[in-house]
């Protein structure tokens, strides 16, 4: 009965979360009060769970501290639920010191190069331009943050609403191929990293090939649909307040050290053992410090206030922190019913599932519920240690086995199909007016077949030449 309750309650959810350009009711809110409520009922059925799952650490406890009527409470809350809020808060933490990293750089006018590089009516210039740079940036610092910053610089250029919507579609679905490329790039190949389940080395070179490829196909099959010329908006200059003083020299130096930083984190992660959001609070120090030395003119004076703060890069990525916080603790407390380990062996030892034909399920599954939602009931299903039961499949899901990074790959792109399956889509719809309509039309057709091929190269590439 209390399995029963939680895992419906973990269900209603994703199918408020999934639906909530119908039922109006914010996916982050819906996230948060899901996972506190499974937690809830988990503690009220708490003995019975500790008794089914961590029956020998549970009487440990027990007979060092006393039976007491909040033995239960107090064992749940120490030794069961922090270590599901630790997670998050790892991921929220990186999240955050990233978000600050990119607004330090944004407030100084350290990406305002890119409306330079994109200064062209040619319109598959103009497109090949900016699928590359948002598909680099994005695998530097997140994708979101990415399509935040992207779709004010092209709507700023792009006349005609119409193309608008297509340079948007293009931003996102770069986005998110570039954040599924690394593992700082998105939430949910940063979840992976967190767990321990994949290495930014190998992880990037296994997905290398399939996100180029999708790229290039993607890219090829928008650009038939685009006029010879773009109707170009007349250019203006991004208001920074009085940081204008900055000298071309400073932003580079800015830019280099902002994202040069990022990159370094894995280093910083291999060479220390800290935790990943450790390295990110290191590098935002010094880019702290350095943007201070350059605005130490400025420091004490009014000045410094009139700097821009973009309000929609804070929201947008609040709401998917707080989201990602929601969804842990759901596929927490789902995880310790036990109910993933029948699963697990249902799939994997009654059905014999291809992890590969898996991996795609879930990927479609994703274009409805959200691919950090999927990413994550995968890493609660596929990674407890009753996969080691299974040696025959076991190292498809050990630390960099190739599911991880092809489910990362499925869930990322498949989200992608419609534009509700990721956070980056949102944005395109709350930005341009996208429908849901107008993407299933126009975009969705140009997804599915970037993605079956990235997935056909990905398996080629596994399977045949490593």
């Amino acid at each position: 009965m209390a399995v029963v309750l939680i895992v419906g309650v973990m269900l209603l959810g994703f199918f408020l979360v999934s639906t909530e350009r119908l039922n109006k009711m914010n996916k982050a809110a819906v996230a948060m009060f899901t996972g506190v409520l499974c937690w809830m009922i988990y503690i009220i059925y708490g003995s019975h769970f500790l008794v089914a799952e961590h029956q020998v650490d549970f009487l440990s406890y027990l007979s060092a501290h006393g039976v007491e009527g909040t033995s239960v409470k107090e064992y749940i809350a120490e030794h069961v639920f922090l270590g599901y809020a630790i997670r998050a808060a790892e991921v929220v933490l990186f999240l955050l010191a990233v978000m600050t990293i990119v607004e330090v750089l944004n407030n100084n006018g350290c990406f305002d190069f890119i409306q330079e590089w994109l200064r062209t009516n040619r319109s598959r210039q103009f497109l090949w331009i900016l699928a590359i740079v948002t598909f680099l940036l994005s695998a530097n610092v997140d994708n979101l943050i990415t399509v935040c910053l992207m779709l004010p610089i092209m709507h700023s250029m792009i006349a005609v609403p119409k193309q608008r919507m297509i340079f948007g579609s293009v931003i996102v679905i770069a986005a998110n191929l570039g954040g599924a490329f690394t593992v700082i790039g998105d939430v949910s190949s940063l979840s992976l990293w967190v767990e321990g389940l994949v290495t930014p080395t190998n992880y990037s070179m296994l997905l290398a090939v399939p996100c180029i490829a999708v790229l290039v196909t993607f890219v090829l099959l928008v650009q038939r649909s685009l006029p010879s010329r773009l109707a170009l908006s007349q250019v203006v200059l991004p208001y920074r307040g009085d940081d204008t003083v900055f000298t071309r020299n400073q932003r580079l130096l800015l830019l280099f050290v902002g994202i040069g930083g990022l990159w370094f984190i894995p280093s910083f992660h291999r060479i220390t053992a800290l935790p990943p959001y450790v390295g990110a609070l290191c590098v935002l120090a010094l880019l702290w410090i350095v943007n201070e030395l350059c605005n130490r003119s400025l420091l004490s004076s009014d000045q410094m206030v009139k700097k821009r703060h973009p309000v929609a890069l804070q929201y947008a990525n609040m709401q998917n922190m707080l989201f990602y916080i929601g969804m842990t603790l759901t596929m927490g407390a789902v995880a310790e019913t036990g109910i993933f380990e029948k699963l697990f062996t249902w799939l994997f030892v009654d059905l014999k599932s291809d992890v590969y034909i898996v991996g795609a399920i879930v990927g479609v599954i994703s274009a409805f519920i959200n691919n950090v939602v999927a990413l994550l009931a995968n890493i609660s299903l596929f990674s407890g240690d009753f996969v080691q039961l299974h040696p025959e499949i076991a190292s498809k899901f050990a630390t960099d086995g190739s599911y991880w990074a092809f489910v990362s790959f499925a869930s990322s792109l498949g989200g992608s199909l419609f534009c509700i399956g990721t956070f980056s889509g949102f944005v395109l719809m709350r930005m341009e007016d996208v429908t849901l309509r107008w993407y299933f039309r126009h975009i969705t057709p140009k997804v599915l077949t970037g993605w079956v091929l990235g997935m056909l190269v990905f398996y080629v590439t596994v399977e045949w030449i490593y």
